[in-house]
């Protein structure tokens, strides 16, 4: 049926079988008059559709700023650092890391940066402004010293703006670019008077590019680079942000292949997108407007951003990597990324977000799963029958775009699809009943281990049959390695924890010792000196009670000789806790 065929009364006799020809949705009474159409952009041989994208563009990670002053609470020095770390790790080459005229917190973590030498060679950090003096001067006080960054200035253009916000003509807009611009240059040269080997580079963005008349917006954007004055060795970045979304995303690359057609000095401009989400097409207008023209991407991990946010630099890259194109940027520990940018922003991730959600590989549905099963038995067969080994093999496989492994995940979300039902009831029980707040994955392990016992038993498990379940699969401390005592000390020299440890191995006392960040990792270390391989994947604790006899619940989930499994530790102190769960998840098999 075509979506454009207007509704039609129906003459088909009562009892009729057919196909629905017309749409039967109604009016919805909605204030459809309020709204107008984004004007659309005259464009008759746009190129645009028929292109492909081949390789992954620049990338500039705005996690540090635009994402910063969209949180709730913002970053404190130690989140920022981190964040900083992080994106550095992945391969970020450009990351805008404040808005240091702003706020004395981005004043001092910029200089943070440059005193502690903590920018790689091959890192370039930028920083905003508005096109006011008195600004642009802080933000060249916060980059001195640098050995490369990128200044970048910005003022509002949009009709709307020029209007309601600045009451301004077009004439007074461009030369409150124009004055920016020129201030920029003379700081320039008064910085690299005392710091001749600082590199400077310019991003100008014509902030609300999307509600401005393109007419306007490349007149804007010209008069600036005249200042800039673009070459080959010191480009100029003329940034066009969808500062909030109002169109389809085709629209908003039609609107990126006119921009590149009519910028001056195109051969030396580096043409940037910062797309927001507000239509939920953020993704979608990034890689249209690449594939239009653009050379670089601005974006947050995980979309954060003001209002629905910025767009995703996780899925844009992650996009790339399943069509076969390198994004340059490592997300092979995609749990690793998500943890670290939920606790940077305070911030939790959904649980369905592309990619870093926690059940993107989660099928729930019995076909879906039998269809991902013959996947990989498909797969194992035509890898064999290639002879390269199968994670060489190309990736075919139903409904997982993405080898989990490829990101650092473990096949147990896709092989437990049977065990989801029943998971949020065994959740609440043992919340409710006994103020256990079992993360994600440990429930749904743990409601497999429910099924098990109901299927063998018949009928309804109880929560005291529940409770006694749970027990007997995490907490008895049996098995083949059992600890019995430790002593954990901190070296403030080398910034690690040292662990002296009693364990039983088969029942005959051992001595290991080990080192690490932590004191689980300081046991693990000392766990691989008697043979024992154990990774921790992942870490949860929380207290169960409150006053002198409070108790601690820690989980741990470990990789124990390639299989992934959950243990868990109750104790006063929440090193013993730790440690017993990581214990408990090595002996769970000979529990069972």
């Amino acid at each position: 049926m075509s979506i454009s065929t207007p509704a039609a009364p129906s003459t088909d006799a009562p009892g009729d079988t057919h196909i629905i020809r017309r749409n039967p949705q109604q009016p919805s009474g909605m204030p459809v008059s309020r709204y107008a159409a984004y004007p659309a952009v005259d464009l008759p041989d746009r190129t645009w559709p028929s292109k492909r994208i081949t390789q992954a563009p620049r990338w500039c990670a705005v996690d540090l700023r635009d994402g910063n002053q969209a949180l709730i609470d913002p970053m404190t020095p130690d989140r920022k650092r981190r964040m900083f770390e992080l994106l550095v790790r992945m391969g970020y080459k450009e990351i805008e890391v404040g808005f240091p005229a702003a706020s004395q917190t981005d004043f001092d973590f910029v200089r943070m940066l440059i005193e502690e030498d903590l920018i790689p060679d091959d890192v370039v950090i930028q920083v905003l402004t508005q096109a006011r003096e008195h600004l642009i001067e802080r933000t060249y006080e916060a980059i001195a010293g640098c050995r490369q960054a990128i200044v970048h200035l910005y003022n509002s253009t949009s009709t709307l703006q020029r209007r309601v916000v600045f009451d301004a003509s077009e004439d007074e807009i461009v030369d409150i670019a124009v004055q920016g611009a020129r201030i920029c240059v003379k700081q320039e040269e008064q910085l690299r008077a005392h710091h001749p080997d600082t590199d400077i580079y310019y991003e100008y963005s014509p902030e609300s590019f999307t509600g401005t008349e393109l007419e306007y917006a490349v007149r804007v954007c010209n008069a600036v680079m005249e200042v800039f004055v673009p070459t080959p060795e010191k480009p100029v970045i003329i940034n066009l942000p969808a500062t909030v979304e109002m169109a389809t995303p085709n629209v908003y690359a039609d609107s990126i292949e006119w921009m590149s057609r009519h910028l001056n000095h195109r051969e030396n401009v580096i043409l940037s997108l910062h797309p927001h989400n507000d239509r939920g097409t953020g993704v979608a207008a990034a890689e249209l407007g690449y594939l239009a023209g653009a050379d670089r991407i601005e974006g947050c991990l995980f979309g954060n951003g003001e209002r629905t946010g910025n767009v995703c630099l996780v899925t844009l890259g992650m996009n790339l990597l399943v069509q076969g194109v390198d994004p340059m940027i490592d997300f092979s520990d995609i749990d690793e990324v998500r943890r670290t940018v939920e606790h940077c922003n305070q911030l939790p991730v959904p649980e369905r977000h592309p990619y870093g959600g926690d059940l993107v590989f989660t099928a729930f549905s019995g076909s879906h799963q039998d269809a991902i099963k013959k996947g990989f038995d498909a797969l194992e067969r035509d890898a064999a029958a290639a002879g390269v080994a199968v994670d060489d093999y190309r990736w075919e496989v139903p409904y997982l775009p993405v080898d989990p492994k490829d990101l650092g995940r473990s096949y147990e979300a896709v092989i437990r699809v049977n065990s989801q039902s029943g998971k949020g009831g065994v959740a609440y029980v043992m919340k409710t009943e006994h103020k256990l707040d079992l993360p994600r994955r440990l429930q749904i392990e743990f409601s497999r281990v429910v099924q098990e016992r109901t299927d063998d038993v018949g009928g309804e498990m109880t929560p005291a049959q529940i409770w006694d379940s749970f027990q007997q699969e995490y907490l008895h401390n049996t098995g083949p390695v059992v600890g019995t005592d430790y002593t954990v000390s901190h070296d403030e020299q080398h910034g690690h924890d040292r662990i002296e440890a009693e364990v039983a191995v088969e029942g005959e006392p051992r001595h290991i010792s080990g080192t690490g960040n932590g004191p689980i990792a300081a046991f693990t270390d000392a766990l691989s000196t008697i043979g024992v391989d154990v990774r921790v994947l992942d870490y949860h604790e929380h207290a169960l009670s409150s006053g002198s006899d409070a108790l601690a619940a820690s989980y741990v989930e470990c990789a124990v000789d390639g299989e992934v499994r959950w243990g868990v530790g109750i104790h006063p102190s929440t090193v013993t806790a730790s440690l017993r769960a990581v214990t408990s998840a090595l002996n769970r098999p000979t529990r069972r």
